[in-house]
């Protein structure tokens, strides 16, 4: 450490201004490790807390994780400065236009696009393993009828696991999915299809529960998406078939969102996987970050969004409230695309069909309308604001299918189990094995300080102390009575 370097060397030096000496540390496909910061080290100054813990090394912060690498993967690459998007190598529009949503999961899983006999075996065991324990349906009966389907899908994942002792690491051995044998090969096969066939059976319980409805089993001989409507919409018609353009259209969206690399929900995911979990916990935790507004529920953001600016004439009038930060604008700008999104232009095309048989939303000229009126703008220019796979016709395309609103994020949590799963058997056979994912912090709170008692303390009174819940109706009423035992 320390030497001049020639140029073109893969490596970056660092000098530390506090001690003079400079750090050579190796640069690997464009990377430089964290840990590597660790050896640069200092004396602590006079005046310096001691929790910086300077005489351990530098760490690192990056809140957000806005330019940190966790993991080495071979699933999804993006380019957000081009609006580029590729699942194993594969242009999104390539697989849109030719692939399916079935045959596009086995490639993100497994690496490569299927021959006939594999894609067979893989449809095969995904829709054989759609069909829910029966004892399933007490845990969905047993939610409110208001209850956000989110709330049903991850609460279901997460019970799903327990139907499985030969799924649990906790009871088979923390190796289970580790081994890298065909035993354990075999059995993480198995969860996936449960995973990915159950996903869309829960997802139909818990729209079915809140209206009343019984349960549908699973169709044999109907896509992942035709059996996903039937399972939806079935109401004992005989020889019920869902119309063919929306289990397409359904099957296009779901392919679009299988998986996009490392967002809010899959990083979950695998943080809670990097604990050995079983890989139903770690899908519900995946379902519970998805559940966010920042996340999932964006689709549903820009309904209503939309629904709220109403006509296309109170279009200009929304946008300067944005612009004075009054309004929030969804839909526009991305955390990657700096650009176009890649997957709006085959959204675009997949709405003209949708609307070809339902009619045209009532809010698409509205849509239509901003989307003009913001990209004629400097604000929105300069700040590089372009529409993002949520504004465009997703969520008008599930609002014409006659979706509601607060299912959205069913829809966008159904196909994403997939790019979940590929993450996760990616992780479980990396090599080197699995390391628990433990972050760092920064403390910046209060040095030590001895304990005082409660008659020596000031108290304080702002944001960092407990508000008083107001009572209403019987917690009200028995405030006011007199009982035995009352504080």
């Amino acid at each position: 450490m320390g030497q001049p370097t020639a140029p073109g060397a893969d490596t970056l030096t660092v000098r530390d201004n506090r001690t003079g000496k400079s750090y050579t540390i190796p640069i690997v496909d464009n990377s430089v490790s964290a840990t590597a910061f660790k050896s640069i080290v200092a004396s602590r100054r006079s005046d310096e807390r001691e929790e910086n813990e300077t005489d351990r090394g530098l760490r690192v912060a990056d809140k957000g994780f806005l330019n940190t690498a966790v993991i080495t993967s071979q699933i999804t690459y993006i380019d957000g400065e081009a609006g580029i998007l590729r699942y194993r190598g594969y242009p999104i529009e390539q697989l849109a236009i030719h692939s399916s949503f079935l045959e596009t999961a086995y490639l993100l899983i497994y690496g490569s696009l299927p021959t006939k006999t594999q894609y067979s075996i893989f449809e095969g065991e995904v829709m054989h393993h759609s069909i829910a324990h029966v004892d399933a349906e007490e845990l969905f009966r047993s939610f409110r009828y208001d209850a956000h389907p989110m709330a049903i899908l991850t609460s279901s994942f997460a019970a799903l696991g327990s139907y499985y002792s030969e799924a649990n690491p906790s009871l088979q051995g923390q190796n289970l999915y580790t081994k890298d044998d065909p035993d354990s090969l075999a059995n993480m096969d198995k969860q996936i299809f449960r995973l990915i066939g159950k996903a869309t059976t829960l997802a139909a319980m818990a729209y079915r529960v809140r209206q009343g409805r019984p349960f549908v089993i699973p169709k044999k001989n109907l896509s992942y998406t035709g059996s996903f409507l039937y399972q939806l919409d079935h109401l004992g018609e005989t020889d019920y078939i869902p119309n063919s353009v929306l289990a397409k259209a359904l099957d296009v969206l779901f392919l679009l969102h299988a998986d996009h690399e490392l967002n809010a929900s899959c990083t979950t995911v695998l943080q809670t996987a990097s604990s050995l979990v079983d890989p139903y916990s770690a899908v519900s935790a995946g379902c519970a970050s998805l559940y966010g507004p920042l996340h999932g529920g964006a689709n549903e953001a820009v309904i209503r969004m939309l629904i709220s600016i109403g006509s296309p004439e109170n279009v200009p009038r929304f946008v300067e409230q944005v612009k004075r930060r009054e309004k929030v604008l969804s839909g526009f700008g991305h955390r990657v695309y700096k650009t176009s999104d890649p997957r709006s232009f085959i959204v675009r095309k997949t709405a003209d069909e949708v609307f070809k048989i339902t009619g045209k939303d009532e809010l698409l000229e509205t849509a239509m309308r901003l989307h003009d009126v913001a990209m004629m703008d400097e604000y929105f220019i300069k700040r590089r604001l372009a529409p993002n796979v949520d504004f465009w016709y997703c969520g008008l395309i599930y609002r014409a299918m006659g979706f509601p609103l607060d299912f959205f994020p069913v829809l966008f949590a159904v196909p994403r189990v997939v790019g979940w799963l590929a993450h996760w058997r990616q992780m479980m056979l990396q090599a080197g094995g699995v390391k628990i994912w433990r972050p760092r912090q920064i403390y910046v709170g209060e040095g030590k300080r001895d304990y005082v008692p409660i008659e020596k303390r000031d108290g304080k009174e702002g944001k960092d102390t407990p508000h008083r819940v107001q009572r209403t109706g019987i917690s009200k009423r028995t405030g006011m009575a007199q009982f035995k035992g009352k504080l």
